[in-house]
């Protein structure tokens, strides 16, 4: 069995037209563009990269976009002042705070202070406890989870009844896609670093969602045959072949796990370009709920 390797980048295509096409009738409407607002503490590079993709997103859509930045010194009252001041505009919609934080910050204190409806990354306390929650739910989902789970409706994957693992239990992957998994009715175990026989956790996986941050963690014997692997990890490995002596992996031993899974997917190209699709329509929703339409 070779697996089918899932293009994400397709799949994140197709939602970002649908956004794109939510925001055209919005304005066709007399309504304002959606409006997204990031917020980023601090220079580094991979943060940096991840707002201007958003930044750059919301152009191609039609969408309004404002970046505030403030330096790694900041304090934990002005982080907190400048979230509140963005609530207050009406140009957004959305408001995205790039995580991680300078560690001197207190991360949930941030969060707290985004308000429900501009919580278009799906991380404030609120909304996650809705999600943990049976009759409960959130305005908003975290865009990554959201994009494991929309690649597999999207393909046809059936969750309901599914034995699903998830290694890893982050609050930004782990648990909120354990949780996602659970509201589709899968059956789901979460296993981490910690767990005893994690080979034999990972192998009675019908769908197995791998976010542990370890570079090609998950060997080709951990699979069940036809299993359907998630991939969500970002891992850079030295390679002297590689133009620039390292190259991006998940972690999944993509070689060795393709010739067991029915379905998976590859890093790059994978995952990734879904979390940014997924924030798109969820800013987009921000603003229709913002204006009460629902056409």
């Amino acid at each position: 069995m070779v697996a089918q390797i899932i293009d994400g980048k397709m799949l994140a295509q197709q939602i970002r037209q649908e956004a794109g096409e939510e925001v055209a009738k919005m304005r066709t409407a007399g309504l304002p563009a959606p409006g997204l607002a990031t917020v980023l503490v601090g220079e580094r590079p991979d943060s940096q990269q991840y707002v201007r993709s958003k930044q750059k997103t919301c152009a191609e859509l039609g969408m309004e976009s404002f970046g505030y930045n403030l330096p790694d010194t900041a304090s934990q009252e002005e982080v907190e002042k400048l979230v509140r001041e963005i609530n207050a505009d009406p140009r957004v919609n959305g408001i995205l705070v790039q995580l991680p934080l300078p560690s001197h910050l207190d991360e949930e204190g941030v969060l707290t202070q985004i308000s429900l409806e501009k919580d278009v990354d799906g991380f404030h306390p609120i909304n996650i406890g809705r999600l943990a929650q049976k009759k409960r739910d959130p305005l908003f989902v975290p865009c990554t989870p959201m994009g494991c789970i929309e690649i597999m409706k999207r393909m046809g994957v059936k969750l309901e009844g599914a034995n699903a693992v998830v290694l890893g239990r982050s609050n930004i992957v782990g648990m909120p896609v354990a949780l996602l998994l659970v509201r589709e009715n899968a059956t789901v175990t979460i296993c981490h670093s910690r767990s005893k026989d994690l080979p034999g956790i990972v192998r009675q996986a019908d769908i197995l969602i791998a976010a542990v941050g370890r570079p090609k963690m998950v060997r080709g014997d951990w699979v069940k045959p036809g299993a359907v692997v998630i991939d969500v990890g970002i891992n850079q490995i030295d390679d002297p072949t590689h133009p620039k002596g390292r190259r991006m992996v998940g972690d999944v031993d993509f070689e060795e796990v393709k010739e067991i899974a029915s379905a998976l997917t590859p890093v790059p190209g994978g995952v990734g370009p879904m979390t940014i699709a997924m924030l798109m329509h969820n800013t987009v929703e921000a603003a229709k709920m913002a204006h009460h339409w629902n056409k």
